[in-house]
């Protein structure tokens, strides 16, 4: 890993470096998908049959793109009893901290007969993209589809990738059935974000699309919103450690790493006060990267987006992760939680040497669907919220509307809106 003392030059190369991750810069592909989602809006289940079997080499039809009730007691049967329990477990935790965000409608009244309120509704259908392809993320089913389940949404319509035989993996269905989905198909890439997007004979519209997936679907989601809404656009991931002189080494590159091996484009930051620390863990990332099954990953990634980073404070340290305001954030110093008041811009903050990232991304709890590439500054994770619509009630007596009528009347007249003007007045008028 580059080891650099941290300065403001530098720290601006590195946020221009890092954002050459985000997917806005891969241009080059969207042709590809805005004529993917052309065709699916146009022809429907012909589209995404067609490119099904181009890209994933299996001959789908109306019948054997949804997964049967058959289908997902198989991979019960085939799946490791033991993953199922702990994957039941993590649901269980996943539902509980959830829970603590539902957000109620309440109803405001005042003695002139003014009425005030919100009314909190669920989505009605959402569509959740879980990726397969070379790998299965059973996690990332439960962390989309929970959530919408707390919120109340009615209907969960998932897409997945199948492989050429027209299966999905086992783990892929046993942890869409325990999060409750109500229909799964087969189906993956742009072609699956235009079918929800905009329906087919088959498969359902939806309201809203969440979920992560590669470069052509995370195209896909942003050439779609406005048709639907959708979680975010998601990056690469990123871990950023802040340490001092307190932290172990081993850990601090074992965390460093756990993000490298995702794909050649994460991002992997250490921030600290050590020089001493900076050095053991580079050399422990070396000794580490050497012995694990995503070598060659770990080390274009660590080259093109691994950084060691010398800060002369704690507060320089912190400046520079707010600035990089990455997805995950782990602290590991003597008092984590005072450094964790300073952090603002985060998409999860883990805190002290026994919570490493990986802990998020399968069983506290919380979402691990985040935002990334500095979105952290004004998004946030994924949660109940994404999944619930506010309206807002309204309702006013005469004995309230009288006397701020004409107020009204001429805030709208300033604005040149008669008619807005007119509306009022004339209760004014026949009530005054």
């Amino acid at each position: 890993m580059k080891i650099i003392t941290l300065n403001e030059e530098k720290k601006r190369d590195i946020l221009t470096n890092l954002l050459k991750r985000n997917p806005g810069q891969y241009q080059e592909y969207e042709n590809t998908v805005n004529e993917i989602l052309q065709n699916v809006r146009e022809n429907g289940d012909k589209a995404v049959f067609d490119y099904t079997e181009k890209f994933d080499h299996c001959k789908l039809d109306t019948v054997s793109v949804k997964v049967t009730e058959a289908e997902i007691r198989e991979a019960y049967e085939s799946y490791d009893p033991e993953l199922i329990r702990i994957m039941k477990d993590a649901a269980d935790n996943i539902i509980a901290y959830h829970e603590k965000q539902i957000t109620n409608s309440w109803i405001e009244t005042k003695e002139d007969g003014t009425i005030l309120g919100q009314k909190v509704t669920p989505i009605d259908t959402v569509g959740v993209y879980v990726p397969g392809g070379k790998a299965a993320y059973p996690s990332s089913t439960l962390m989309c589809i929970l959530p919408a389940k707390v919120a109340g949404v009615s209907r969960i319509v998932m897409t997945t990738p199948c492989n050429a035989e027209g299966k999905v993996q086992p783990c892929t269905l046993v942890s869409a059935h325990i999060a409750g989905v109500n229909e799964i198909y087969k189906i993956g890439g742009a072609q699956a974000i235009g079918a929800l997007a905009f329906g087919t004979q088959t498969i359902p519209k939806v309201d809203k699309i969440v979920g992560p997936g590669n470069i052509f679907v995370a195209l896909a989601k942003k050439a779609v919103f406005g048709f639907v809404s959708i979680d975010s656009v998601a990056g690469p991931s990123e871990i950023l450690v802040i340490a001092d002189e307190s932290a172990d080494p081993k850990y601090v590159a074992a965390d460093l790493l756990s993000q490298a091996e995702h794909d050649q484009l994460a991002s992997s930051i250490l921030i600290t006060t050590s020089e001493k620390l900076a050095k053991e863990a580079d050399e422990q990332t070396r000794i580490m990267t050497a012995q694990l099954s995503r070598k060659e990953i770990i080390e274009a990634s660590l080259d093109n987006y691994g950084y060691i980073l010398i800060a002369k404070n704690m507060d320089e340290a912190v400046d520079a992760a707010n600035a990089i305001a990455s997805e995950h954030v782990e602290i590991l110093t003597k008092n984590p939680f005072e450094t964790m008041t300073k952090v603002r811009h985060a998409g999860a903050i883990f805190l002290g040497p026994y919570s490493s990232e990986p802990l998020g991304d399968y069983y506290a709890g919380p979402n691990h669907v985040l935002p990334t590439n500095g979105t952290a500054k004004f998004f946030s994770p994924l949660g109940v919220d994404a999944f619930i619509k506010r309206t807002s009630i309204i309702s006013y007596s005469k004995e309230a509307l009288l006397p701020v009528a004409e107020d009204i009347a001429r805030f709208a007249d300033a604005e040149g809106l008669t008619a807005h003007a007119n509306s009022i007045r004339i209760r004014k008028q026949q009530e005054g």
